[in-house]
């Protein structure tokens, strides 16, 4: 971008190469279009995921339900989590067995995770679980989903410009070489005797 710096300067100027001012010029455009199009491809981004995540928030609190589950006896904590990564996340929870019923009124009874630090029989906690009863994760909350549309427009823009920077930069790495092509078919007219008195130089 330091091309920009010199592109008025370049206008009248007797050393001025025609590549130079085509590199400044590409310079100024990769430099308009990071300021303009790559906010504005992130907003689109960020809006079209804020509308799709936010739908999904209305499905899932329309198709999860919370329910209070009771503890019937705690289970084996070894059998947590097979994955070491997960583990870090639900070093609170416990593995018991306990009795819910659904929605739709069905008793359920299985082995689940509950927030209890250390759970007894007959303790009560709450679970997420889908109309028939079967458990599934807790839905997304709207905040969280707001976050994750911006933090995807954000992206989204970040790419464009990076994008954007890297077109620059490969024309103006295909300029150069077409620059150095030409001095070198320049040197090779000129011939061994370049400089010498009586060659014309």
């Amino acid at each position: 971008m330091r091309a920009i710096s010199g592109l008025w300067r370049w206008r009248r100027n007797p050393l001025r190469r025609t590549s130079d001012l085509a590199e400044a010029w590409v310079a100024l455009l990769a430099l308009l279009l990071i300021v303009v199009a790559a906010p504005v491809i992130g907003s689109l981004v960020g809006a079209v995921a804020q509308d799709a995540l936010q739908q999904s928030v209305v499905d899932q609190h329309h198709s999860r339900h919370p329910v209070t589950a009771t503890v019937v006896r705690k289970l084996d904590s070894a059998r947590l989590e097979p994955d070491p990564d997960s583990t870090s996340a639900h070093d609170s929870r416990s593995r018991v067995l306990a009795d819910w019923t659904a929605p739709d009124g069905t008793r359920n009874h299985g082995p689940v995770m509950s927030d209890l630090k250390s759970p007894h029989k007959g303790d009560h906690f709450r679970l997420w679980t889908d109309s028939h009863g079967r458990i599934v994760a807790r839905p997304l909350d709207s905040a969280t989903a707001t976050t994750h549309a911006v933090l995807a427009g954000f992206g989204a823009a970040l790419l464009t410009a990076g994008v954007v920077e890297s077109g620059r930069r490969l024309i103006v790495w295909r300029m150069v070489r077409r620059r150095y092509a030409r001095w070198d078919q320049a040197w090779d007219r000129a011939g061994p005797d370049w400089g010498r008195t009586g060659t014309g130089s």
